[in-house]
């Protein structure tokens, strides 16, 4: 801005400069003119008085030359200017300053053609016989006479160049004091016009910074007023067009990085254009590192690379699933859909990928579970086929056999009746469709109900079930389903420890917010193998054992879901031979 405003001052001073030197030159030419002009009425007013006072004698030219010469010295005493007599011929009869007779024949000259044709003739040229510049001026004696005498003045132009040179000093002594006015002018001017442009220019600079708030302080209403206007104007709507973009920019990032499945977008080159934090959770990978390069890169999958190729070759939509070993195992399901502009032209492939892994587990699941129950169904409707299909073949007619199938058979339906009511709690349970009723329950009457109830099959296997209960514990719970918990673990723990044994019950607050269930047998105990799978459906350590207690398989996994509804949690912990601890923990407040 600084060079502009040079500039700016500079050229102001230029053409002040050139005008003020051009209008010199006109007034000192005015000037020169107008003096010249005015000492030539002079002369013509003076040689008419001369005109009118002057004997003109006639005779011999060389006679005449002494009369007109002294004429013409006493003429110049009182005019101050050479004074020249020239005859009808261009002789010169006189002359103030020279001889007459060694001077040249005037009748070619300018002022003298111009006396004889116009009465009155007047020229400038250097004389050879002063050496100076001259003004002539002619006037003829008798004007309507081309013949006649001439008298001519002449005024040396010393004078008149001595006040132009006096006139050309002050002007450019004014000139420069002028310029010195017109700098100092122009760059004031220079500075008013420039410092609002300059204000704009580090307004302009700030927006390009992406400083939207940046705004120019506008005093004047004009031109560069307006301009500033306009800045700000696109300045504000830069700001509210910014803010909408990062609005979206952030909802966009939000809803990215809050997916559960990831999505990668690739352009045509192959080159990640955009990663979400989950599509670089899956793929082990951040999406920092490979955001911007091309996806052959990412090396840790042949398959994946291969896939990524073949939609940006194809074109079209693909699914496949892979089993990808890091950062662990996981079963991926990827969807490449290729992105299309509103032109329909291609503009490169969006890779959405699903972990699958618990959704195929589950279905997986789901056909174990149906084939356990097929199986766990098939084993006391088999029993109650077979002995009423030896009953029917004549083996009721023997009271005894007969009373005994017959108890059999009472026995496995009794136990189908209890296996498809457990089918039927666990799977309003693992829906949800169960409701909760949650109310204060008061641990220490509780309990004692609950080892009460529990206490007569206790009895028959001689277990000694003992209660350790912490006074004044109260949690928030479903009573009936608390209860379902807590005889399911007791009974689990009475069926599978030997008789003689021992089941201790103890209950205490962690804190404030929780308390901690611990339910201890002396049973068998369960491998460590099996630790993992003993909250599965139908999962038993001892097959045989699990069915000869009448157990259906599905009471761990009920009390693993009532406790989850509960917001609590379940743990065990077992040593073969010696016995097995359930830990349940239980919030104080359902929140």
């Amino acid at each position: 801005m600084n060079s502009f405003r040079n500039r700016l001052t500079l050229t102001m001073i230029i053409i002040l400069a050139l005008s003020v030197t051009a209008a010199g030159f006109f007034m000192a030419k005015t000037f020169k003119d107008n003096h010249i002009d005015a000492l030539e009425h002079n002369m013509v007013r003076e040689m008419h008085i001369i005109l009118a006072k002057t004997d003109w004698k006639e005779g011999d030219n060389l006679a005449l030359f002494p009369y007109f010469t002294q004429e013409a010295q006493n003429l110049k005493s009182y005019t101050g200017s050479r004074v020249t007599f020239i005859a009808g011929d261009g002789t010169v009869l006189g002359d103030s300053d020279h001889a007459p007779d060694t001077m040249d024949n005037h009748s070619k000259r300018i002022e003298v053609v111009e006396a004889h044709k116009d009465g009155v003739g007047r020229a400038i040229r250097y004389s050879d016989t002063l050496k100076e510049d001259l003004l002539y001026v002619a006037v003829a004696a008798d004007p309507s006479n081309p013949q006649s005498k001439v008298i001519r003045l002449a005024m040396s132009l010393k004078e008149v160049d001595k006040s132009i040179n006096q006139l050309w000093t002050v002007l450019i002594i004014g000139l420069l004091v002028l310029f010195i006015i017109a700098a100092f002018i122009s760059f004031r001017i220079a500075l008013s016009l420039t410092r609002p442009l300059e204000q704009i220019t580090k307004v302009a600079q700030r927006i390009k910074q992406m400083d939207y708030k940046a705004r120019v302080k506008v005093s004047k209403q004009d031109e560069v007023g307006e301009l500033g206007h306009a800045i700000n104007a696109m300045a504000e709507s830069l700001e509210i067009q910014m803010t909408r973009i990062r609005q979206n920019e952030s909802q966009l990032e939000s809803v990215l990085d809050n997916m559960i499945n990831g999505v990668m977008m690739i352009d045509p080159a192959g080159k990640i254009l955009l990663m979400s934090r989950r599509a670089g959770e899956l793929l082990g990978i951040a999406s920092s590192e490979l955001v911007g390069r091309n996806y052959a890169e990412a090396k840790q999958q042949y398959e994946l690379s291969q896939l990524i190729q073949e939609a940006l070759d194809s074109r079209e939509h693909i699914r496949e699933e892979i089993t990808f070993y890091f950062p662990e195992e996981r079963l991926l399901e990827l969807n490449l859909v290729p992105i299309n502009q509103e032109n329909q032209e291609f503009s490169g492939v969006l890779l959405v990928l699903q972990d699958v892994t618990a959704i195929r587990r589950l279905e997986r699941m789901r056909s174990e579970f149906v084939a356990n129950v097929s199986h766990e169904l098939k084993t006391p409707i088999a029993a109650v086929k077979g002995f009423a299909e030896t009953l029917l073949g004549g083996a009721v007619n023997d009271e005894e056999t007969a009373r005994s199938f017959l108890q059999i058979i009472y026995d496995e339906s009794d136990r189908l009746n209890r296996l498809i009511g457990d089918i039927l709690a666990l799977s309003k349970i693992e829906s949800k469709r169960i409701p909760l009723y949650f109310s204060p329950v008061d641990m220490d009457a509780f309990m004692t109900k609950t080892v009460t109830m529990m206490e007569a099959e206790a009895a028959r296997k001689s277990i000694k079930l003992q209660l350790e209960l912490e006074h004044g514990l109260y949690v928030e719970a479903d009573e009936d389903r608390l209860r379902q918990i807590m005889m399911n673990v007791i009974a689990n723990g009475i069926n599978y420890t030997p008789e003689g044994g021992k089941v201790s019950v103890n209950i205490a607050s962690i804190d404030e917010d929780h308390i901690r269930i611990q339910i201890t047998d002396t049973g068998i105990g369960i491998p460590k193998k099996d630790l993992p799978r003993i909250f599965e459906r139908f999962y038993r350590v001892d097959k045989a054992r699990s069915r000869s207690s009448g157990g259906t398989g599905l009471g761990l996994s009920i009390v693993k879901h009532l406790v989850e509804l509960h917001k609590g949690t379940i743990a065990v912990t077992s040593a073969v031979g010696v016995g097995s601890t359930f830990v349940i923990e239980l919030p104080v407040l359902q929140q």
